[in-house]
C-alpha cells in the first residue's frame, strides 16, 4: 500500500481501496456506547463500589470484547451477555487474586533504629531563650503567659494585672525585637 500526501500533515489515504475497517472498528464504538453504562452499574455493584476497580474491570473488558471482535455475535442481547459474564469472571480473579496475596503490615520501628538529629531543633531552643533572656522582663512575662502557657490575651491580662490592650502592644513590640535578636544571631 502506498501512502499518498506524506508531505502533508493531513490524514494519510491509502491508494488501494481493498483495505477494509476490521470489525473491530465497528465493535469498540458500539459497545462504548450502548453497554458501558449499564457494564459500569453491574460492576460497580460486584467490586463493592471501587470506582478504580469498576473502571479498570470495563476497560479490561473491552479490550476482550475487542480481541474477541471477529467471533462475537454482533446481536445486543448476546453482546450485553458477552460483557456481562466476562467482566464478572475478571472481578471473581481480582476478589481470588486478593484473597490469595498475604495481608501487608505495618513494619514496627526497631528499638535500635536511628533517630533523627536533634540537634538542629536544640540549637533553635536555645538560641530562642537567649533571645528571650535579653528582653525586658515586661515583655517576657507576656511572651510567658501568652505564647508558652498558652492563655489568651484576656487571660493574660487577668494573670499580669495590666489591661488587653497593654498586653496587645507588649507582645507587638516583644515579637518585634525578638525577630530583630534572632536575625543579629541569624547573621553571625
Amino acid at each position: 500500500m502506498e501512502a499518498l500526501g506524506r508531505e502533508s500533515r493531513g490524514p494519510v489515504r491509502y491508494a488501494s481501496s481493498a483495505v477494509a475497517p476490521s470489525p473491530a472498528d465497528d465493535l469498540v464504538p458500539l459497545l462504548y456506547k450502548d453497554f458501558r453504562a449499564t457494564l459500569f452499574s453491574q460492576v460497580l455493584a460486584l467490586t463493592n463500589h471501587d470506582r478504580q476497580w469498576t473502571e479498570d474491570v470495563v476497560q479490561e473488558t473491552m479490550i476482550r470484547a475487542w480481541q474477541h471482535s471477529d467471533t462475537l455475535e454482533r446481536e445486543p442481547g448476546m453482546l450485553r451477555g458477552w460483557l456481562l459474564t466476562v467482566a464478572r469472571r475478571i472481578v471473581i480473579d481480582g476478589w481470588r487474586n486478593r484473597r490469595v496475596r498475604p495481608q501487608e503490615v505495618a513494619l514496627e520501628i526497631p528499638e535500635n533504629a536511628e533517630s533523627a538529629d536533634r540537634a538542629d531543633s536544640s540549637l533553635a531552643a536555645l538560641t530562642i531563650t537567649r533571645a528571650l533572656g535579653e528582653l525586658d522582663a515586661k515583655y517576657q512575662s507576656v511572651i510567658h503567659e501568652t505564647y508558652l502557657a498558652g492563655n489568651t490575651v484576656r487571660r493574660a491580662a487577668e494573670i499580669l494585672g495590666i489591661p488587653e490592650g497593654t498586653v496587645k502592644s507588649r507582645l507587638y513590640t516583644a515579637m518585634r525585637q525578638l525577630r530583630k535578636a534572632l536575625g543579629e544571631v541569624a547573621a553571625r
